[in-house]
């Protein structure tokens, strides 16, 4: 008997787990890239369409949606707080529309309630959110019937200095299905946490929208809930975020963006991107949990 190796009398033996730990699913490159040409839809796809969310949203067919990425507006006037999050306001696009507070209860209905009719069965839903009026998108998402399955914490690496309160540094992501037995998670973290650690990039000298996701943060949802090939949704595209991830990582996407002014923006952060550039099999990434327990056990 090994006595280096501590074990309990139910033969439990610690990050032996870990070390042999799989992702549910995984595929090689050459499998994703297949999964991504083979894939054909009724409508176009892997494009931006410039109007309202709700409008078009009702224009797609039925169960055709594999997931929803969706940053909305707040309703925390960021258009007012540009040269704060971005020190130039020259290099923020002009045209970014909130929402008053008085009617981002109602605003958070209305879109929200054209997500079940698009959605497949498996399908998941990943809403970003400050805490201000979290309360609203949680109440518009148990009205249109979508189960909450996890509220993950982001947290990034600044926020804006107060004086009375304490530094706001984290968004929540709200992860809810259409149906709580069949939804699609691909568990790709042996102990994947609810709090996500991720820094906001500058992107100096770049021209961005009032408000940009880091890439990494919106890969992560696709990563855990699809498949290459599978369609990625998002209602309020902004700067192209969810586009560039879905494309490196060997996923179609279909977007809708109310601001014009910013599709020159996201025409060159799209043309920027080879697709599958960022892809890499699940099992070759292993978190730092996964990579101790194989050291320790020589995997």
């Amino acid at each position: 008997m090994n006595t280096n190796q501590p074990k309990k009398k139910n033969g439990y033996i610690p990050h032996k787990a870990a070390a042999e730990f799989k992702p549910t699913h995984d595929w090689s490159k050459e499998e994703a890239e297949e999964m991504f040409l083979e894939r054909q839809y009724s409508f176009d796809v892997d494009q931006v369409i410039f109007g309202d969310c709700i409008q078009e949203l009702r224009k797609l067919p039925p169960e055709s949606v594999d997931i929803v990425v969706a940053d909305p507006p707040f309703g925390l006037n960021f258009g007012e707080m540009e040269i704060l999050y971005n020190r130039n306001s020259d290099l923020v696009a002009k045209g970014y529309q909130d929402v008053e507070i008085k009617d981002y209860s109602s605003f958070c209905k209305s879109w929200i309630k054209e997500i079940p009719r698009v959605l497949k069965e498996d399908a998941g839903v990943w809403i970003f959110s400050g805490w201000t009026n979290l309360v609203d998108i949680l109440n518009a998402l148990k009205e249109s019937n979508l189960k909450l399955i996890n509220d993950i914490i982001w947290k990034y690496q600044f926020g804006v200095f107060t004086q009375r309160k304490f530094v706001t540094s984290h968004y929540h992501i709200l992860f809810a299905v259409k149906d709580e037995k069949k939804y699609f998670f691909n568990k790709v973290e042996h102990y994947p946490l609810d709090v996500w650690e991720i820094n906001r990039g500058y992107d100096r000298g770049k021209k961005k929208n009032a408000t940009k996701l880091p890439l990494q943060v919106v890969q992560r949802c696709i990563d855990f809930g699809s498949e290459p090939g599978d369609l990625i949704l998002d209602p309020f595209m902004g700067n192209g975020t969810t586009a560039t991830a879905a494309l490196s990582s060997y996923r179609h996407f279909l977007g809708f963006e109310i601001n014009q002014t910013l599709n020159e923006i996201i025409a060159k952060n799209i043309l920027d991107i080879t697709l599958g550039q960022d892809y890499v099999p699940y099992r070759k990434r292993p978190d730092e949990l996964v990579k101790r327990a194989r050291q320790k056990f020589k995997k």
